[in-house]
């Protein structure tokens, strides 16, 4: 016994010594205090030279609303490339001039340059501590001072490479030579093999890292994540209008797409910024296409932020997609209550008929990989064996309970009624072969995209689904919450299921766009002739080279089903010519399906 203590203290000795090692040093550390008449100040503060924290800080890391809640960590962007987290808490006193109670931030500045948001979430566990005792005696300003001390960056300070044992805050992005470029007309394209692999099974998470709250995402907005996902890969401008806390909002927006900054927490104090970048993105549209736009600071890029100023969602001209969320107290409403996404000019943006299909099969294959990481119990069955109820399933099965079909009807579309036509008379005229060889393909393209992810069900399977590497039965009878029942991985590291979720939308953000660039590639390839000697030919040649910018790319059904879109649906039509527009900078002739009869279109 003796030994084993022995070791295990050896073994937490070790991982404590290696946690220190890895925190990200920092340009700023500070002490956020409430005056009931001065309002937020800054008590403590260190920085490097140069940095300026007055009249910034405490307003980007203390958003409004804050007073209703106990404690909250919020994430924000500073200038001059860093990024803050800031440990907010609130607790009563005795003291009357502060209205009983006492409100105190610690935060830090960290440099970018060590990542997206710049590692911060890995000092969120001694702020949060910290925060905690200066709470309890704000002139403990001593623990501020060994922590400055011991974290503060240098001048030698380099930006490391990624840990091995934990996963980048970055979602997987489709590079810029992956897809085809529109300023050459061989639109060659290095295909990646490893767009299934990106992460493996045994990559980890820390305790504090903001994918921790995929499983929350997917919870808060169900079938809605589709469409969000759209305007994301379309670098559009994101709001999200939310309550405090904003700790889960925040963590909400790690951008999953190329070229989609996430600025966190904005507010008032931050409109005069997004007027200029807004200036700036009309004043050169569609210049710089290249690796330089990549840059963090790329006015012509979208964004994503939440916002607990209400103002800011009134200002259409700010955003191009506003995504309200509900109150906190929705949550114990009998029937679920789902966050509103809209345009400008109050145009609702719902999901559609395939986003939903797509969404059960992606939470019944996360619901199969949560089950494998729970224990077993005495009776050999997992703790949520019989909420998963597994069973074959296709696309029509009803996989909710009707109330929740009453929910739902608020944020999908309704099938249109060529749709309806469509199915019906293929339904009858292949006695129903047709329809369901159309369940079959979309079933394993949904599989597909949690391949080496979702295990293999323990009861029943797609017939006939017998590709290597595919997984069988992507739908289950229920789509419970993700976060019932689950085990907490955060000591282990382990997150399964949220480097799934990354994995998913990454591979279909690859098929998206790599199906657009195929179509794009076989409109583009080129005329050649071998009589050189012909000068009429060559200058043909020529015109037909430029009038291939002009001549629109043709997208059929089949590039839609390849794509896990609607074929039925005009959003889903809309979405592909403006992504034609954005990546390659072509027009595209979208050909849905129909039925002719006699040489005439009946739907």
């Amino acid at each position: 016994m003796a030994r084993t203590t022995t070791g295990t203290s050896a073994h937490t000795s070790a991982h404590t010594s290696n946690s220190l090692l890895d925190l990200p040093p920092i340009s700023a550390l500070f002490l956020i205090d409430f005056d009931v008449k001065a309002g937020y100040t800054i008590a403590w503060k260190r920085s490097i030279p140069g940095l300026e924290l007055e009249g910034v800080v405490e307003y980007k890391s203390l958003p409004s609303g804050l007073h209703s809640v106990k404690d909250d960590l919020i994430y924000f962007i500073h200038e001059a490339g860093h990024a803050g987290v800031s440990a907010f808490i609130n607790v009563p006193c005795d003291e009357e001039e502060a209205r009983h109670a006492r409100m105190i931030a610690v935060g830090v500045l960290v440099p970018l340059s060590f990542g997206r948001l710049g590692r911060a979430w890995r000092h969120a566990e001694a702020l949060k501590d910290m925060a905690a005792k200066l709470a309890v005696d704000r002139k403990r300003t001593t623990i501020l001072e060994a922590y400055w001390e011991r974290c503060k960056s240098s001048a030698d300070t380099k930006a490391p490479t990624h840990r091995t044992d934990e996963t980048p805050i970055t979602s997987p992005t489709v590079p810029l030579h992956s897809i085809p470029s529109n300023r050459s007309k061989g639109h060659s394209r290095n295909r990646s093999a490893s767009d299934g692999v990106i992460f493996q099974p045994d990559h980890t998470l820390s305790k504090y890292h903001p994918a921790r709250s995929l499983t929350a995402l997917l919870d808060a907005f169900g079938p809605l994540i589709f469409p969000i996902h759209r305007a994301a890969m379309l670098r559009k401008r994101i709001l999200i209008s939310c309550h405090a806390p904003v700790h889960e909002v925040c963590n909400f927006e790690q951008a999953p797409t190329h070229r989609l900054r996430p600025l966190f927490t904005i507010g008032v104090h931050d409109i005069p910024s997004l007027v200029a970048s807004t200036a700036r993105q009309r004043q050169q549209p569609g210049e710089g296409d290249d690796d330089a736009t990549l840059r963090e600071d790329d006015g012509s890029s979208g964004w994503i932020a939440c916002t607990t100023d209400s103002i800011l969602a009134m200002k259409e001209t700010l955003w191009d997609v506003l995504i309200t969320m509900p109150p906190p107290f929705s949550a114990n409403a009998q029937t679920k209550v789902w966050p509103t996404v809209e345009c400008p000019g109050k145009k609702p943006v719902k999901a559609t008929q395939r986003d939903l299909r797509r969404f059960r099969a992606l939470k019944a294959g996360l619901a199969r990989l949560g089950a494998v990481a729970r224990p077993i119990s005495s009776h050999g069955t997992t703790q949520s064996q019989a909420s998963l109820d597994i069973r074959p399933s296709t696309s029509g099965t009803t996989v909710v309970e009707d109330e929740c079909d009453e929910a739902l009807d608020k944020i999908v579309q309704p099938p249109t009624w060529a749709e309806l036509a469509y199915g019906g008379f293929m339904w009858w005229a292949s006695a129903g072969e047709q329809h369901r060889s159309y369940e079959h393909d979309e079933a394993v393209h949904d599989a597909s995209l949690l391949a080496d992810w979702a295990p293999l069900p323990a009861t029943g399977s797609i017939a006939n689904l017998q590709s290597p590497g595919i997984l069988q039965d992507p739908m289950t009878a229920s789509i419970p919450s993700l976060n019932q029942g689950r085990e907490d991985t955060h000591e282990d590291g382990g997150a399964r299921v949220e480097l799934a979720v990354i994995a998913f939308f990454h591979r279909l953000t690859i098929d998206i766009l790599t199906v657009i660039g195929d179509a794009v590639e076989a409109d583009d390839t080129p005329y050649t002739d071998d009589d050189s000697d012909n000068g009429d030919a060559e200058a043909l040649l020529l015109a037909r080279d430029e009038d291939e910018e002009s001549r629109p790319v043709r997208i059929d059904s089949t590039a839609f089903e390849l794509m896990g879109l609607d074929v039925w649906n005009p959003s889903d039509a809309e979405f592909i010519q403006e992504i034609a527009r954005v990546y390659f900078d072509r027009s595209v002739r979208v050909e849905g399906k129909g039925i002719e009869v006699c040489g005439l279109r009946v739907c």
